[in-house]
Order: structure tokens, then sequence, then C-alpha cells
């Protein structure tokens, strides 16, 4: 054998007792079999083998189990982000003729598929208010088959009344899929958060999750999952995603698995973090409203408190229990330009302007929400916005940035 072909073909395999923290980076597009009848008999779909890289490897079976744990799901599929994960939930799940229904506060880019994509395919949708249940109940059309939830909303962080819209979707005999990416698998169990005297499910049929976010914890890596305890809809789900051709790389589910593990403790720290900013921008006169569902005159408040809090009541304006995330989310002063409060983004210096949220360093967006909503919440009071994420800094020195940042524009 020529030294060139030896190289391609060498015979050394190390030994396989070999274990540590973190398992294997397994990267391949070809999978070899042993023989034919092997090749014919394989079958990814339920994990017992690997036939071609797009469709699995051990490192990507593991990520997908690991999911599972977090969310409380038997299936989970993978995709290239958290928006792809919402688009292949639609397109394994809907056919030309269907409707869906979405939150009138969802995040943006699915309401972008609906007027795109799925418009063009033939599949109509709705929007709700996600605050008034009855909202939901009397816009459902004959041609319904899907609901999306989220919670909170995104941006304005409201928190709706999930058992409630659950229910009524149930009574329905109609589909429901969760936007969870907030949550994170932390704050409330996503496929058991109903009583079990509800009847039928006591949670969502499907659950999407950006794993961009607290699951790589990094702001480096793409990525999102879609994750449900229902045999049928796994298939479905599988098969839509091997015949779109989703995948992710091996190196970007090793760092997710590299972070996952930490996903508690980060997310502990960045909630009691963002409660600290949130108690301080209480008491700045600046600010007509702060959004956060601990935040007790924030909207849906209570329904957060019900759903991550066991049902306790706050003691202080900010709730000190619970589960919160990092996002928070600031209305200014009526009397305020947008000029000024673009001035105050532009000032911050620990802030970063910036997209996305979960990572280590903290990010401002500022929004317009009069472009990102069909029905006017009587719960959100007038002036410009912005949202902060909170990342890993200290408190204290976040608390500073604003303060100088807000100096700019008295």
């Amino acid at each position: 054998m020529k030294p060139d072909t030896a190289l391609i073909h060498h015979d050394y395999l190390p030994p396989g007792d070999f274990t540590s923290p973190q398992i294997a980076i397994h990267k391949a597009s070809s999978v070899f079999f042993p023989d034919v009848q092997a090749m014919r008999e394989r079958n990814w779909l339920d994990k017992t083998g690997y036939t071609y890289g797009l469709h699995g490897t051990p490192t990507t079976f593991t990520l997908e189990e690991r999911i599972c744990q977090l969310e409380g799901a038997r299936h989970c599929v993978l995709l290239p982000s958290g928006l792809a994960a919402l688009a292949q939930v639609n397109l394994a799940l809907l056919k030309t003729g269907d409707g869906i229904m979405i939150p009138d506060n969802a995040y943006g880019p699915l309401k972008a598929l609906a007027e795109g994509e799925l418009q063009q395919l033939g599949i109509s949708h709705q929007y709700y208010d996600p605050m008034n249940p009855q909202s939901l109940a009397d816009r459902i059309q004959p041609n319904t088959c899907l609901v999306w939830l989220e919670a909170p909303g995104s941006v304005t962080l409201e928190f709706p009344d999930l058992p409630a819209l659950l229910q009524i979707c149930q009574s329905r005999l109609l589909l429901t899929a969760l936007d969870n990416t907030w949550g994170a698998g932390v704050a409330f169990r996503p496929f058991e958060f109903l009583p079990h005297s509800a009847g039928g499910s006591r949670g969502v049929d499907v659950c999407v999750h950006a794993l961009t976010k607290y699951p790589s914890g990094g702001g480096d890596v793409l990525m999102g999952s879609v994750t449900t305890c229902r045999d049928d809809l796994a298939r479905s789900l599988k098969l839509s995603h091997m015949r779109l051709g989703f995948g992710i790389a091996g190196n970007d589910a090793e760092m997710v698995l590299r972070s996952l593990s930490s996903i508690s403790l980060r997310y502990k720290t960045q909630d009691e973090t963002c409660r600290t900013v949130a108690a301080w921008c209480l008491q700045q006169a600046v600010f007509a409203q702060v959004l956060h569902p601990a935040v007790t005159s924030s909207p849906g408040h209570a329904h957060w408190c019900e759903l991550c809090a066991g049902g306790v009541a706050a003691g202080s304006v900010v709730h000190s229990g619970g589960a919160a995330a990092g996002l928070l989310s600031l209305r200014f002063d009526p009397a305020l330009s947008q000029g000024q409060i673009d001035s105050f983004c532009n000032a911050l210096k620990l802030f970063k302007l910036g997209f996305s949220w979960a990572g280590p360093i903290s990010l401002a967006v500022p929004y317009e929400l009069k472009k990102m909503r069909q029905y006017a919440p009587p719960q959100l009071l007038q002036g410009g916005f912005v949202r902060l994420a909170i990342g890993l800094e200290s408190a204290d020195d976040l608390i500073a940035d604003l303060a100088q940042a807000l100096s700019v524009i008295d």
C-alpha cells in the first residue's frame, strides 16, 4: 500500500474506554457501515444507529437527549437557529388550507414568517391578544389547527395566563406550540404545567427553544430545538426535518453541551442581577413603566407568580422568588423624544447595542412598538421603549452605566 493510501486507510483505532467531562465531537457527512445488511437496516429515527451525518451523530444525539431532559420531553430535533425551529414546526405540522393563531406580542420573525412564506403556501393566520383568553376563543377559525403561545411576550414581557389559553386550545382539540426560550426549561416545565384535574394533556404539544440563548450562554452559537412528548408529532417533525435537510455542526453541538451543565446557575445569576437593576429603575422618575414579570406592577405578574413562583404573592415591588430570566424593558417618560432615548442608548458603555440575550455581555435595544403590534395593549403606557438584556456583569456596575447614560438626557 502506497504511503498516501496508507495515511487514509490507516487501521489504528484508539481504545474505546475513554471517558471525560465532555463527550467527543463527532463530525461526519459519510457514516461507514460494516456490511450491506446494516446499511439497509439501520434506523436513525429511533437513535438505534447512524446513517448519515445530517441525520445524527453521537454528539447531536447526546445534545438532543439532554434538551429532552431539560424540558421534560421525549423527542427532540435540532435546528440551525431558533427561527428555523419555529419554521420547522409550521412546515412539519401544517398544510395548505390550515390556519394558525399567533399572540400579537410574539417574536417578530414568527409573525413575518406567517405573513410571508406560510401565507404563500396557503396557510392562514390570525393574531390574538394573549392577555385576554377570550380574544383567543373568539378568533379561532374553522380551519385553525395550531395555536402558538409565548410567555412572556416578546420585548414587552407581559405574562399571559398560559393555563387558561392552553385549556381553550385543548377544549377545541387544537395543537399547541410554545416558544419557551425565555423559560428555558428552568422557569417552568412546558409539558406539565396544568393541574392533573384539568383533563387532557398537562402541557403543550410542542416546545420550541432558541438554544442560541441560555443553553449556549456565550453569544457565539446559533441553534434551535423542537421538543415533544408525542410519538406521532415526533415522527412528523423528524421526517420533515430530514426532507428539508436541516442540520447543525458538531462543533456547535459541543459548545452547547459544554454550557448546558451551567444553565441553571447562569439563569439564576442573570435573573437576580436583572431584578436588582429593575428595583433601581423603579426609583427613577424618567421611567414611566418597568416591565419584568417579577415586578408587581408589570402586566401579568400574577400569572407569572402562579406558574413560576409557586403561586406565592410578592412581599415587595420586585418579587424575590421563582424564576424570571434576565430581560427587562423600560418605558420612558412620554415627554422625552426618540432622539433623547437614542442618545441614552448611545451613551451606554457596558451595555452594548445588539440583539439576542442570555450571553455574558449586557445588551440594549430601542424599539418602536407601534410598528410591532396590531393591538394597543391598554396595560402598556405611552413613551419611548428600550429593552435591556442582562449579562454576567456586576449589578452595581450596570446600574452605574444606566445612571451615567441618563445624565446625558437630563
